[in-house]
């Protein structure tokens, strides 16, 4: 029995909340157990000097942080240089938001994203990517009201989740305590039709069998068309 009471294939309790910051363009508060991050959106009429005057139209990207009172034991601020694993995260996230939409449908403009992690339990880049799905959805969906974009552009649903091999047995949606004593674990990525966006998965203890494999990709699979439900 997991810690808290959960079924193998039972995602934690899900909450989302919209609007939480006043002055973004768009923000989502996205709690998924005791794993809490905020994606917020920033729209800036202009793309990277690589996009300019190409036609080829706008961009998105995302930066990624954990705030100091997230963890048991005070996080520290990257005030010297981005971690490899946060510049591997934030890149994962702007690689899967970039996938929803043709970007050429954009303009010349720029979809910043910060996901900042205000209560760490395991998961926070799954549920990053979740909830700036979401927040990207609702800042175009602005665009279009003000008047800025003629037409909402054509949009692929994305959400992601992890899951791992804990005691021997197929998880999903890691808790920290679980991910700690993962023999191996995984991150998935998935559009809206079904296909696969990224795979990140790892052996922490011992080698991970197809079988295994399979089994957690099924188990995300589940756990991911219940997250597109929230589209």
């Amino acid at each position: 029995m997991r810690s808290d009471n959960r079924r193998a294939d039972q995602l934690r309790p899900l909450a989302i909340e919209r609007g939480v910051q006043f002055h973004a363009d768009a923000s989502v508060l996205i709690r998924t157990g005791n794993t809490h991050v905020l994606c917020a959106v920033s729209i800036e009429e202009k793309v990277p000097p690589f996009l300019q005057g190409s036609g080829r139209g706008g961009w998105i990207t995302a930066e990624y942080g954990i705030l100091p009172g997230a963890t048991s034991g005070r996080y520290g601020r990257e005030t010297r240089g981005q971690s490899g694993r946060t510049m591997e995260i934030q890149r994962l996230i702007g690689r899967s938001l970039r996938m929803m939409v043709d970007l050429g449908s954009l303009g010349e403009r720029t979809l910043r994203v910060d996901c900042d992690v205000l209560n760490a339990d395991g998961g926070t880049r799954t549920a990053a990517i979740t909830g700036a799905a979401l927040a990207v959805r609702d800042a175009l969906a602005k665009l279009v009201a003000d008047g800025r974009l003629a037409a909402m552009p054509t949009l692929l649903p994305v959400a992601a989740i992890s899951a791992g091999i804990v005691g021997g047995e197929a998880l999903l949606d890691l808790d920290y305590g679980e991910d700690s004593r993962a023999e191996a674990d995984a991150n998935f990525v998935m559009a809206g039709d079904g296909r696969w966006i990224e795979i990140q998965a790892t052996a922490e203890k011992t080698l991970l069998s197809e079988a295994q494999f399979a089994a957690l990709m099924a188990l995300a699979r589940a756990g991911i068309d219940q997250l597109l439900a929230l589209w």
